[in-house]
């Protein structure tokens, strides 16, 4: 008998664009001999799944079912592809535990703790053979000016919100006076930002998911923006930047990021698929880790469906492994 599954997405910032974007392309690749999809909207004008006839019918918060057709529709998982909150920030994790409904992402500790930057940060600092940038954590009250920032950090820096995604809100700062700009752009995102040093060096992003193989890790990405940085049109402009799928590193390069990432997943304490971005630094090769991302996109565009392709998997069957993981709890 088939599964019924609610494709969760839609959202309450400006990633909700992404979402949709994201959501019709798994929608697009689930095998429907296996699966019963519904695609729900969370937005915060309400749920709803829309019918093929255009027509929206409202979620049951209470239980988070359907009525359809004078039947009650209750779902066995649910495939979060909901960038941002409250997607990816552990709330709607937490709902769907309390209703003991499985579903295809991190648990909610996690999902909160990687949305923020900094504490992602403090948490997997110690990991053999991981970096961090020199960065300072701002909060909205506090007093400290760009001219104090610069006496601890050094040019160039990139200012980003503290728990964005998408690059929205990010700047690559170069001289003095282009700090408070950049300060005031991250803030307008969110109530705490990032400044860290920049990391002169290859960048790259890789997927790593928990299926019936254990934890996995997929063929890096090599990412090569036009652009000065990895902003939000480059990552979303097909052309804007080359990605290069498995991205070029000697076996040692690769043998020590597999091993990094592994660890990084367990210490997170991770479930499903994430995407985690590095640089390795010139000169050195070093492991530079610059954040995780637990629900990444999949859009054409994305990294996770590029790797899936490199890996030799089909991506429909990649998306039923995860999902038959969650159903396993």
């Amino acid at each position: 008998m088939n599964k019924t599954i609610a494709l969760v997405t839609g959202g309450f910032t400006g990633e909700s664009v992404v979402s949709f974007k994201s959501a019709a392309f798994v929608e697009s690749q689930l095998d429907r001999s296996k699966y019963e999809v519904y695609k729900i909207a969370v937005l915060k004008e309400g749920w709803y799944y829309e019918g093929p006839n255009g027509v929206k019918h409202t979620v049951d918060r209470n239980d988070f079912t359907l009525m359809l057709h004078g039947k009650k529709v209750h779902f066995d998982a649910v495939f979060i592809m909901l960038h941002g909150s409250p997607g990816e920030d552990g709330k709607l994790q937490g709902y769907f535990d309390l209703l003991n409904i499985p579903y295809t992402s991190c648990d909610a500790l996690t999902s909160s703790l990687t949305m923020n930057k900094g504490y992602s940060k403090a948490i997997v600092d110690g990991i053999s053979g991981l970096h961090i940038a020199r960065s300072v954590q701002l909060f909205e009250n506090s007093n400290q000016d760009s001219g104090q920032l610069l006496t601890s950090l050094k040019l160039p820096l990139f200012v980003k919100p503290n728990n964005g995604g998408s690059s929205i809100g990010m700047s690559k700062v170069k001289s003095s006076d282009e700090l408070p700009a950049a300060l005031d752009k991250a803030f307008n995102e969110d109530s705490q930002v990032l400044v860290e040093e920049f990391i002169q060096g290859r960048e790259f992003s890789i997927g790593v998911y928990s299926g019936k193989n254990s934890i996995t890790v997929l063929p890096a990405t090599e990412v090569i923006p036009s652009n000065d940085f990895f902003d939000f049109e480059a990552k979303y402009t097909p052309g804007a930047t080359e990605e290069i799928t498995p991205g070029r590193m000697s076996d040692e390069e690769k043998s020590r990021v597999e091993r990094i990432v592994k660890d990084i997943y367990i210490r997170l304490n991770c479930r499903g698929m994430v995407r985690i971005d590095y640089f390795l630094q010139d000169g050195t090769s070093n492991f530079y880790f610059v954040e995780i991302n637990t629900i990444p996109g999949q859009t054409a565009q994305s990294f996770i469906p590029q790797q899936v392709k490199a890996a030799g998997m089909n991506i429909g069957e990649f998306y039923g492994e995860l999902i038959e993981k969650a159903l396993e709890g």
